[in-house]
């Protein structure tokens, strides 16, 4: 609230970008298009504008004849909801007594969605005018208002206070990894001090941002209830087989990442020696630890927060796969990935290059896909037609023989490859009787969902038994046999 003092200096100076005077009660236009261009605030003071009512816009000297009754105080407020002024805006509304006479004071905050509109138009303030905006101001407007939007991550966890996070892992296990020695030993900064220069704390609002909670808290899942890694073993082909084994990885990332990678390692990695000849073996690997830890840790890196799903770390006999939640993100696109990357999680993402888990440099999924052909996966299929998820399938590699499967017995060997031979002619049949057949319809013909069909289909392609020409939905097949 403004006290008589504030209000007469700002009467006592020329009207500005800043201050409009005025002593009609009634023209509801000039009121909203004045609200609306402080609300731009093309200047970019970050300051509030203010509308008095019931003062000269010349003289700056209070009318005393101005009646500032309850109606006139209802009415300004009402700009703010009446649809007119789009998005809304910050205001407040209040009647101010001076000795001349009252009047009516609208304060107005700078708006971080900006543009704003008042009845479809751009009204900006160009000194002590008031005018509409051009093009180069709109796209001023528009500039500021990305310059503001901040990611998820780098948002003020409000619930949270500094004793959501444990302190010690951020100056133990982060800090050491982000700055030399010489530089610690001279920082005489708190530690809220020290996270706010990283992105991890709000000292306005006196909270961590999520990003500190995703990274150092003690409970994440508290302010995220999705923000954990569910590892499941099925013992066969699909979710319907039974369950072996299943871990939830929980935690802030500075723990979890440390307890995957040993995870990757120990146990779905799988070493065992190859025979080459009969003087030398090689050791071979069911998944290859690094291409199967780097999947991972960009599930985790441009996962979504805000939803309250897991990453999906699901084991198979014959494959994993690996579902984050959120799609492909900002700049990247089915037609451009992986070529081209973005960041749905920025400050998370440079904390994970801190502690040495991603690089950052948009080359990984290339270097993932030669790891796994050199060991004999074939490469990792990303499937991103998922509107709100992401999913890669990892297939086992061609070194385990059958045999050596986990839960396959040896009586089953021969049936299990005519069940193969099976599903891939079924495929085969349909697609020659309607060589435009689309994916869905193959779904809906074999009773099956998206992954199984995607392996039946992958194998045919490998086999060189069938091609795709054309889009998913508008292509077709081509039988090579």
């Amino acid at each position: 609230m403004l006290t008589p003092e504030e209000v007469k200096t700002l009467l006592s100076d020329m009207e500005s970008d800043r201050v409009e005077r005025t002593i009609s009660t009634t023209d509801t236009n000039k009121f909203g298009q004045a609200i609306c261009a402080f609300a731009n605030d093309l200047p970019n003071h970050n300051l509030s504008g203010y509308l008095i009512i019931g003062a000269d816009d010349k003289t700056g000297k209070v009318s005393g004849q101005v009646n500032i009754t309850d109606q006139l105080l209802q009415n300004l407020g009402g700009i703010k909801t009446d649809g007119k002024l789009q998005p809304q805006v910050s205001m407040t509304v209040e009647k101010v007594a001076l000795p001349e006479g009252d009047v009516a004071v609208v304060t107005v905050q700078p708006c971080e969605f900006t543009p704003v509109r008042y009845e479809g138009r751009i009204w900006i303030r160009n000194g002590s005018r008031k005018c509409i905006a051009s093009e180069a101001d709109e796209k001023l407007l528009l500039e500021k208002r990305i310059s503001r939007m901040q990611t998820f991550d780098a948002l003020p966890c409000i619930d949270a206070t500094i004793d959501d996070i444990d302190v010690a892992a951020f100056q133990q296990g982060y800090l050491p990894k982000a700055f030399p020695e010489e530089v610690l030993r001279t920082d005489k900064r708190t530690v809220k001090q020290q996270m706010q220069a990283l992105g991890y704390f709000n000292t306005k609002h006196n909270c961590p941002t999520y990003a500190g909670i995703i990274m150092f808290g003690v409970n994440p899942e508290r302010f995220m209830p999705g923000c954990y890694v569910q590892y499941v073993r099925f013992g066969g082909l699909n979710r319907a087989a039974k369950v072996e084994n299943e871990y939830k990885f929980s935690g802030n990332l500075v723990k979890v990442l440390s307890q995957l990678d040993t995870f990757v390692d120990a146990s779905i990695t799988n070493r065992k020696p190859v025979f080459v000849s009969a003087l030398r073996e090689e050791i071979k690997v069911d998944y290859p630890h690094w291409a199967t830890r780097e999947l991972l840790m960009n599930a985790i890196c441009h996962r979504d927060y805000q939803g309250n799903g897991p990453v999906q770390f699901y084991q198979y006999d014959d494959r994993i796969e690996i579902m984050n939640p959120g799609g492909l993100y900002g700049k990247a696109t089915p037609e451009n990935f992986p070529y081209v990357n973005d960041y749905r999680n920025g400050v998370v993402a440079e904390g994970m290059k801190v502690l040495g888990f991603v690089n950052r440099y948009s080359r990984g999924v290339q270097a993932v896909q030669d790891e796994l052909k050199t060991n004999g996966n074939g490469e990792a299929e990303f499937q991103l037609h998922f509107a709100t998820a992401f999913l890669v399938v990892e297939h086992l590699s061609v070194h385990t023989t059958k045999g050596e499967k986990k839960g396959e017995k040896k009586g089953e060997k021969k049936g299990e490859k005519k069940e193969v031979k099976k599903e891939l002619k079924e495929v085969l049949d349909l697609i020659r009787q309607n060589p435009n057949i689309t994916y869905n319809e193959l779904m809906t013909e074999l009773h099956i969902t998206q992954t199984p069909l995607y392996r039946r289909v992958k194998k045919l392609k490998d086999m060189k038994v069938i091609k795709r020409e054309g889009g998913r939905s508008s292509g077709r097949w081509i039988i090579l046999d």
